[in-house]
């Protein structure tokens, strides 16, 4: 297959995005990468409103594909097909990004590509950097986390996961408990920053037991009787926040670092020719989490990969490219594509237990 150009569609949270590439597998660029955010209208309820989220993509969505474009420099007849999400994700706004595109394929004559927005973040090494299959990723974020062993467009085979929150999901309810700011990852990791990670032993939860499977529920429960037991009359001292955040992130890291390890060692059982640990998703914007997880990689002598930071949130540049990989594998749907709030990467694994908040994405 030649080169291609896809327009792709991303809505399957609280973020509104639509972007061109151009390229082939492997050796694609980024004409326009367009998201338009919510926080503004989630940030009163604490967390994101699905009702509300549908409704702004709703809104939104033909105004950032009309700006994809014009920065692009492109009208909808040079594009060759359009990619969207079409799951998992939040049933409304899943929704309206399919039946957006499938208005935008059916006006313009052009082939439609259903997207796993779950794909869309494990090929994101591949548009980046070119990374060769097979490459270890985890894929962190709020509302999903699992290790997977990327080796094709649709092959992904997947080590373990969480069973309960993500870790994005116990940073934004752990900011709720302390009364930080939304959302919750920056507001915990610069008090982090101020506290001492060692003044409160928090739990490192699953450690204890084999596997790469990760639960952050009772860290946040942990947490949360923590914080009742050092408030004083019902006030919670400057001092007390950020140790404990400093104190969570530290078991968040330590947790996510070593069952790395684990997963890192099952990976290389297949004998990479080049071996790679790649991380994407929103907590990959975790400074120390990033830089525990480069150390990882490289004590373990693996090439070590995280996407520019505004490549690891939601955005639609990764939903057009792996369309574009699917396009070139000849999986191209049709009018029947249905939106899909749960879409599991490795259909041989067993169900994950636990959903978190922006729904069952694992």
């Amino acid at each position: 297959m030649g080169e291609r150009v896809i327009l792709g569609l991303e809505s399957s949270c609280d973020d509104t995005a639509a972007a061109v590439i151009r390229g082939t597998p492997g050796a694609a660029v980024i004409l326009s990468s367009v998201v338009a955010g919510q926080a503004d209208l989630h940030a009163p309820f604490g967390g994101v409103v699905p009702e509300i989220a549908a409704r702004a993509h709703a809104e939104k969505l033909d105004g950032c594909v009309a700006q994809a474009l014009a920065e692009a420099g492109l009208t909808l007849d040079r594009i060759d097909a359009v990619a969207v999400t079409a799951g998992p994700g939040l049933i409304g706004g899943v929704l309206s990004g399919v039946m957006c595109a499938k208005g935008i394929a059916a006006g313009a004559g052009l082939p439609l590509i259903g997207v796993n927005h779950l794909a869309g973040h494990a090929l994101t090494p591949r548009l980046t950097d070119g990374a060769d299959y097979p490459y270890l990723m985890l894929l962190v974020s709020g509302g999903h986390c699992q290790f997977l062993i990327v080796s094709g467009p649709e092959d992904f085979r997947r080590l373990g996961g969480t069973i309960d929150d993500a870790p994005g999901e116990a940073f934004d309810k752990t900011a709720r408990l302390l009364a930080l700011p939304q959302p919750g990852g920056p507001s915990v990791e610069a008090e982090a920053a101020l506290g001492d990670p060692g003044r409160f032993p928090f739990p490192r939860p699953l450690l204890d037991r084999p596997g790469c499977d990760l639960s952050f529920s009772g860290l946040k429960t942990a947490l949360l009787r923590t914080r009742d037991a050092v408030m004083q009359d019902g006030r919670l001292k400057r001092s007390d926040r950020v140790d404990l955040c400093a104190g969570f992130q530290a078991a968040v890291t330590e947790v996510l670092a070593e069952k790395t390890r684990r997963a890192i060692a099952k990976y290389l059982l297949s004998e990479p020719e080049t071996p790679l640990l790649a991380v994407a998703g929103g907590v990959a914007a975790n400074r120390p989490i990033r830089a525990a997880l480069e150390r990882v990689a490289q004590e373990n002598g693996l090439a070590f990969l995280a996407p520019p930071l505004r490549l690891c949130t939601d955005n639609a540049a990764m939903i057009a490219y792996a369309g574009l990989e699917r396009m070139a594998a000849g999986a191209v749907d049709d009018m029947t594509l249905v939106a899909r709030p749960r879409w599991p990467l490795d259909r041989a694994a067993a169900p994950m237990i636990g959903s978190g908040k922006k729904g069952a994405k694992a």
